[in-house]
């Protein structure tokens, strides 16, 4: 049997005062991030508000990346959100990181596929995971650098992206170690003439066109 139609007057309906700002920001967040799944994205979102925690959402609306060949859904603005909501840990769990990933409706297969370039148990040292991240949007060395440069720098958007010397250092060893077909000793020819260069200033700090420099290929 269907309930009865409830009327109420305005007096006896209470908003509370800080729902429209709520929803507001919420609202200017779906936009920006442009989630494939509204539903399964809110709950992320506002499970993310509850406790504190940062919030899954994008800086700025992306355009299409045109260097993908396959659309994955992973893009340099969702590997960002990433990095703010685990880079004040220094190893992440992995259900919890899933957990993250499947909240801005990335493809679970992506992620297992991450995972498999360098495989691990039940935690992952985040810069890591990171670096892979960025390594399958550009695949190359190159163009995994630039993405890892433009996440981690605190330089405004367009600026030279400069990173710690030591944290570049660490992330280039890592992901040209993974690579069977980059030679050990050029590696470390390059990133002797990066460390010169960040040595010769007094923030040893190294930028996008240090590396397109010192980088031929």
């Amino acid at each position: 049997m269907p309930l009865p139609d409830t009327m109420f007057c305005a007096q006896q309906i209470h908003i509370p005062p800080e729902l429209p700002d709520i929803l507001k920001q919420f609202t200017k967040a779906a936009i920006r991030t442009q989630p494939v799944d509204v539903l399964q994205w809110s709950a992320g979102y506002f499970s993310a508000l509850s406790r504190g925690d940062p919030l899954p959402v994008k800086d700025r609306i992306e355009m299409p990346v045109a260097t993908q060949k396959t659309d994955t859904g992973l893009t340099q603005g969702l590997l960002k959100v990433l990095h703010k909501q685990c880079s004040h840990k220094q190893y992440v769990e992995l259900k919890d990181l899933e957990k993250k990933w499947k909240n801005l409706c990335l493809p679970i297969e992506k992620f297992r596929a991450i995972l498999e370039l360098d495989p691990c148990d039940e935690k992952i040292e985040w810069i890591k995971f990171l670096a892979l991240g960025c390594s399958s949007l550009g695949g190359s060395l190159k163009a995994a650098m630039k993405n890892v440069c433009e996440i981690l720098t605190e330089d405004p958007e367009g600026g030279p992206a400069r990173i710690p010397f030591d944290t570049f250092s660490y992330i280039y060893q890592y992901l040209s170690g993974l690579d069977p077909d980059h030679p050990p000793g050029e590696r470390e020819l390059f990133l002797a003439t990066l460390r010169e260069k960040s040595e010769s200033r007094k923030n040893n700090m190294i930028g996008l066109s240090d590396f397109y420099l010192g980088k031929k290929t």
